[in-house]
């Protein structure tokens, strides 16, 4: 039996060269679009500038406001008297203020008689180390020299810091201690005056001035035979057994 077609029309015989060879071509046709270069294009700005030429214009109305004309000054009168001074008037010369080598000025004289001397009340603050009489607290009156009064006071303020001391109830909780120094003015009547306090805490702080404030009338101390203004010190400690 003869084949119907001729073996040389086969058209699918050589398909896979074709193909090959299309391939081919497409591959250098995209690597050929990648090698082009392109360069940016230069933008060029052009600025428009427009001009009106009619400008219209509202123009405000004004009102022209008519005031009265300043009346004419006085005219002179027709006839002018003339009145004499009645009283003479005595010109006054004022003479020459400034002196010359000539000039003899005489010593002012002044006697001490003449002279009062005003004393000034300063308001001095003396230590208490330093003061002439000490402060006399109450119980040491009995004291006659200034070192037994001095000795006594510091006893007494040892007394007073130890019945009125308190612990605060926060500080015992939190566990605060320490040393807080105190320092305080006995002023010209026997008060406390001026408490300063420095410590690890301001609990303690406010427990200390409590006490110093607690005082009692001091006899204020004497300078010079005047009473003064006297500086006290003293460290309480805060100490948790």
């Amino acid at each position: 039996m003869k084949p119907k077609k001729n073996p040389k029309a086969d058209i699918g015989r050589n398909s896979s060269l074709y193909f090959m060879i299309g391939l081919n071509f497409v591959l250098f046709i995209i690597w050929q679009s990648f090698e082009v270069k392109t360069y940016e294009k230069e933008l060029r700005a052009h600025d428009l500038v427009q001009v009106v030429d009619e400008l219209d214009e509202d123009v405000p109305i004004t009102e022209t406001v008519l005031t009265t004309p300043p009346p004419p000054p006085p005219s002179a009168p027709d006839v002018i008297e003339i009145v004499e001074d009645v009283e003479d008037i005595e010109e006054t010369v004022i003479e020459s203020t400034e002196s010359s080598q000539d000039t003899y000025i005489e010593d002012a004289i002044v006697a001490v008689d003449d002279l009062e001397v005003g004393e000034v009340e300063e308001d001095i603050t003396v230590p208490f180390a330093l003061i002439e009489n000490v402060p006399v607290f109450p119980g040491c009156e009995t004291y006659t020299t200034e070192e037994e009064r001095k000795i006594c006071f510091n006893q007494k303020m040892q007394e007073h810091v130890k019945n009125n001391f308190k612990y605060p109830q926060a500080a015992l909780e939190m566990n605060i201690t320490g040393r807080v120094y105190v320092q305080f003015v006995i002023d010209s009547n026997g008060k406390v005056r001026n408490i300063q306090k420095r410590g690890p805490d301001r609990l303690l702080e406010q427990e200390a001035e409590r006490i110093i404030a607690a005082l009692p009338k001091i006899k204020p101390g004497v300078q010079r035979g005047k009473s003064v203004k006297v500086k006290y010190g003293i460290p309480i400690n805060f100490v948790m057994q």
